[in-house]
């Protein structure tokens, strides 16, 4: 496993993360879990140093299944980072107040077991709120208190993410990047660059349909996001096969499934990501541990040739482009 150095907090996580959403339950197949806490293991076994979590995964299962096995552990903790906001009924700018944000980062310091929070990541919030400045500095104020190292942002589109990276303490941003979703390059990698900032790559399968494993009658569990969220149902489009139509995203698929050689083709673009170095860290999902090791392993596979990311280029601006670009 290659490290990376998180932005200008200067610590260095393993270029390939661990994404918990899918441990956590809810709007994804329920795990066990002794299974979950497999996946983690394996992850950690393999030099992941690097866990992203949220406060609404499985209503804080999955902060507390990260607290589990770390207690067991032992040793060095990871670089966790949380995030908080959904928690409110609606989103609203008006619901993130000092006291609510306050509360919400107690609850995770309790589910973690921890003293302090190494980053609290505001969770997709309101593109308006990005335009209020006393948000971030109620964020400075917890940082003040002790109870939060450092904030930064996730979020659904490149102007969120631009703006956020105005404010001075944003020290990150998690952003929707892979082969369906390549705007980021265009100009806000060259903007964090300059600032230093740490960019986390979420949703690098596009729920799984990077696994080349789906098929057009496959099917999902009615609790998946990835059966009742595929035209923003619930909540953003883009968070379910990155926005693509499931059919279009099928034969974009086929396109790329020649170029990707012996490894699996999960593998193969969690690599693509790691082609960029802007990207500090990537965060796959994972369920199960042997999940977990094949994307750890990812990190040890050779660089792409300029041919196959020119061809995946090409294949992005015919085939996915037009579906995808000017929407986030």
């Amino acid at each position: 496993m290659k490290n990376r150095q998180f932005g200008r907090l200067g610590r260095n996580v393993s270029e390939i993360g661990f994404g918990s959403w899918g441990i956590g339950g809810g709007q994804w197949v329920e795990v066990e879990e002794d299974q979950a806490l497999a996946a983690l293991d394996a992850a950690l076994d393999l030099g992941v140093t690097f866990i992203d979590t949220a406060d609404v995964y499985g209503d804080g299962r999955s902060e507390k299944l990260i607290a589990k096995v770390l207690k067991r552990r032992g040793g060095p903790r990871p670089f966790i980072a949380t995030k908080l906001g959904k928690r409110l009924p609606s989103q609203l700018v008006s619901g993130y107040t000092l006291e609510n944000m306050k509360s919400w980062v107690q609850r995770s310091l309790d589910f973690l077991e921890t003293d302090a929070l190494d980053l609290v990541q505001l969770h997709c919030p309101p593109t308006d709120l990005y335009y209020h400045q006393e948000v971030f500095a109620a964020l400075d104020e917890i940082v003040a208190s002790g109870r939060l190292k450092a904030y930064g942002v996730s979020v659904e589109r490149i102007e969120e993410a631009l703006k956020a990276i105005e404010f001075a303490n944003v020290v990150s941003v998690q952003i929707i990047f892979n082969i369906l979703r390549q705007r980021p390059i265009d100009l806000f990698f060259e903007q964090a660059r300059k600032k230093n900032v740490a960019i986390v790559a979420r949703v690098p399968l596009a729920s799984g349909l990077l696994s080349g494993k789906f098929k057009p009658d496959s099917q999902f569990d009615k609790a998946d996001h990835r059966n009742f969220n595929r035209n923003g149902e619930a909540f953003d489009v883009g968070e379910t096969f990155s926005g693509m139509p499931y059919d279009k995203g099928l034969e974009v698929i086929e396109r790329i499934r020649p170029l990707v050689g012996s490894v699996s083709m999960a593998q193969f673009a969690l690599r693509w990501i790691l082609m960029f170095d802007a990207v500090t860290v990537v965060i796959p999902g994972a369920r199960t541990a042997e999940q977990a090791r094949s994307n750890s392993q990812a990190a040890a596979l050779p660089a792409l040739s300029p041919e196959v990311m020119a061809q995946l280029k090409a294949i992005y601006e015919t085939d996915v482009k037009p579906f995808v670009h000017q929407r986030w």
